[in-house]
C-alpha cells in the first residue's frame, strides 16, 4: 500500500482520526505518534508529494497551511510560549509519509537540531 493513502483516507474520513480542522484546502488532525504534548499534522486536501513539488500553481496552499497552523497554536494556547512548524522533505529530511504535511509541535520546551 502506498503510504500516502493514509492521509487521503483521513481527509475523506474513511478511517478514524481526531480531526481538529478541515476546510476545502487543508485538514488538520492529531498525530497518532506525538513527539510533543501538542503534535498536529496539517495536510493539503489535494495530493502534493513533497516540498519539492510546491510550485506557482499550488503555492497558496502552503500559505494556508501556515495560517491554519497559527490558528491551531492559538486554539491550543501554545502561541505565547512558542511552538515549531516543521516540513520534512524526502527520506534524508525525515519525511516518512510521501504526502506533503506540516507538523505543529508545542506544549513543552523543544530542542533545536543545530
Amino acid at each position: 500500500m502506498n503510504n500516502h493513502l493514509i492521509f487521503q483516507k483521513i481527509i475523506k474520513r474513511e478511517i478514524s482520526s481526531n480531526i481538529l480542522y478541515q476546510d476545502q484546502i487543508v485538514t488538520a488532525f492529531e498525530d497518532i505518534n506525538p513527539k510533543a504534548p501538542i503534535h498536529i499534522l496539517i495536510v493539503p486536501n489535494d495530493f502534493i508529494k513533497t516540498a519539492n513539488d510546491i510550485n506557482q500553481k499550488n503555492q497558496n496552499i502552503i500559505a494556508h497551511m501556515f495560517c491554519i497552523a497559527i490558528k491551531m497554536a492559538k486554539e491550543k494556547k501554545i502561541s505565547k510560549d512558542g511552538y515549531k512548524i516543521i516540513i520534512n522533505c524526502n527520506k534524508n529530511g525525515g519525511q516518512e509519509i510521501n504526502y506533503l504535511h506540516m507538523h505543529l509541535l508545542g506544549g513543552i520546551k523543544l530542542k533545536t537540531l543545530y
